[in-house]
């Protein structure tokens, strides 16, 4: 796979990439689309939402701060995302951790097109119908095996679906990448994970095989990842770091450094 193609064509097309995401991690999200060479927006109004999706390249559903009224504007959201032909990424962010999260994740997966299912070991676990509990937003151990896990719900949802982790799953019906890439400082900082599927909703803006898009996403955020914590002191100049070597990844890094499967 050429990762670095995929890359070079954010940095010369810019998508704009649509969010309605985590209250929490907004800011990030935002910028870290931005370093990648992509631009971000941030409307969340149902009066607008219909209107922002019909103009941009990608759209971002992240449910960590829910409510009603907001997974509503979602729907309306991806429905406009849907009738344009642009991908749809949907981070299950806490689900299995309360009802209303798993209803509204099942709800905005029945109403449209959902592209790209992202999340954590326990919250896929849970959109795939196994009886798991998801501590608050953090992963739990799932005794499934995770690769039949995605590759079954993508069969079933005949989506991409991308279970982050110490290694990362991206499989479709037809293919199945292991992402090796990343470092342990990642799960120190709050974030990293709502960044991921803003990453990986950008990759799909401008590259139709979405399971290739998520995986070169994912390898790219990860290598910068791991040239941050090469020279952090802590989460908080890794993160710093983790901004500046997104912006100056090159082919020779890359491919370097990724590690795939």
């Amino acid at each position: 796979m050429d990762i670095y193609s995929i890359l070079e064509k954010v940095r010369k097309d810019k998508p704009l990439v649509h969010h309605l995401t985590n209250w929490v991690t907004i800011y990030d999200c935002a910028n870290v689309v931005k370093v990648f060479g992509a631009a971000p927006v941030m409307a969340h109004a149902a009066e607008e939402v219909e209107e922002m999706a019909g103009l941009s390249s990608a759209l971002v559903l992240n449910i960590g701060t829910l409510t009603p009224d907001f997974v509503e504007s979602m729907k309306k959201a991806a429905k406009s995302a849907n009738k344009k032909g642009i991908p749809v990424t949907l981070d299950v962010c806490g689900a299995g951790a309360t009802k209303l999260r798993d209803e509204k994740s099942f709800e905005l997966l029945d109403s449209a097109r959902i592209d790209i299912i992202k999340g954590n070991a326990s919250e896929v676990a849970r959109i795939a119908g196994e009886n798991v509990k998801t501590k608050g937003v953090d992963a739990v151990s799932v005794e499934k095996d995770l690769i039949e896990l995605a590759k079954h719900l993508a069969a079933k949802r005949n989506c991409t679906v991308v279970i982050t982790g110490k290694e990362d799953i991206v499989a479709d019906k037809d293919k199945l990448f292991i992402v090796k890439n990343g470092c342990d400082m990642m799960s120190h900082v709050v974030g990293t994970g709502c960044m991921a599927a803003s990453v990986i909703g950008t990759f799909s803006a401008v590259e139709k095989d979405l399971t290739k898009a998520s995986t070169a996403g994912l390898v790219c955020y990860e290598i910068a990842a791991e040239l941050a914590c090469k020279d952090s002191f802590g989460p908080g100049t890794f993160k710093e770091r983790l901004f500046d070597n997104i912006y100056n990844l090159d082919k020779a890094k890359i491919d370097k450094l990724k590690r795939i499967e």
